[in-house]
């Protein structure tokens, strides 16, 4: 924890850093710990909010289509999981026996959502200026390139573009389903070739297949460095 709120810049109560981290796969594990979904919920709002004063103030010529698409980029999973690889925050997430054998630690959701969830505990614990000042920090290496996180807006696109310049072959789609019809769950597995395996999950089959493509974004964004 002390490693972690050095790396954050922030103090944040031990307890709530604690929650934040806590996965629902290490809840479920652990006979049902409090998760850090409801932070997750307050600190999206917060996100939200501090971006979007932030480019109301900084960009006073852009309209507001243009506003609006920076700021999806910039709080979209895919930045949120490259903050959060950036300052090596899955190390620290406590996670399940089973997420952590399928990579969990370095799954987009996941990071993304636990940063949001951080967010969310800097807001309870120091207030709104201190978590506007928190997301701000967190997000600055993407202010000077927000378009390059466009890849929120249509990751199936760009997928198939970041394939199609590595060479590495067509994505292909595979999407199994779970759950009660009132409540199924989709999961998608895409392959790229034999570059790159992702998987994602989501309330439609769109939504999985989107979830999956921006993880195998990610991986292969990761393959060309």
């Amino acid at each position: 924890m002390v490693a972690l709120q050095e790396i954050l810049g922030v103090q944040v109560d031990a307890g709530l850093l604690e929650l934040a981290l806590t996965h629902r796969s290490f809840a479920y594990e652990n006979g049902g710990l409090p998760t850090n979904e409801r932070l997750e919920f307050l600190g999206d709002s917060i996100l939200g909010q501090a971006v979007t004063v932030m480019l109301y103030r900084d960009y006073p010529l852009l309209p507001e289509g243009d506003l609006a698409k920076r700021r999806a980029s910039l709080v979209s999973t895919a930045a949120l999981s490259e903050v959060a690889r950036g300052i090596g925050l899955g190390r620290f997430v406590r996670l399940g026996r089973g997420e952590t054998l399928t990579g969990g630690r370095d799954k987009s959701s996941i990071l993304a959502d636990t940063v949001e969830a951080l967010i969310g505990a800097v807001y309870l614990d120091t207030g709104v200026d201190a978590a506007t000042r928190f997301v701000m920090r967190l997000l600055q290496p993407m202010l000077a390139d927000p378009g390059h996180f466009g890849i929120s807006m249509d990751p199936k696109t760009s997928l198939q573009e970041a394939a199609a310049r590595l060479g590495a072959g067509v994505p292909v789609y595979t999407v199994a389903e779970s759950g009660p019809d009132h409540s199924k769950v989709f999961i998608a597995t895409v392959n790229v070739g034999t570059a790159v395996t992702a998987t994602g999950e989501g309330t439609s089959k769109k939504h999985a297949e989107m979830a999956a493509a921006l993880e195998a974004w990610t991986r292969l964004r990761a393959l060309r460095r």
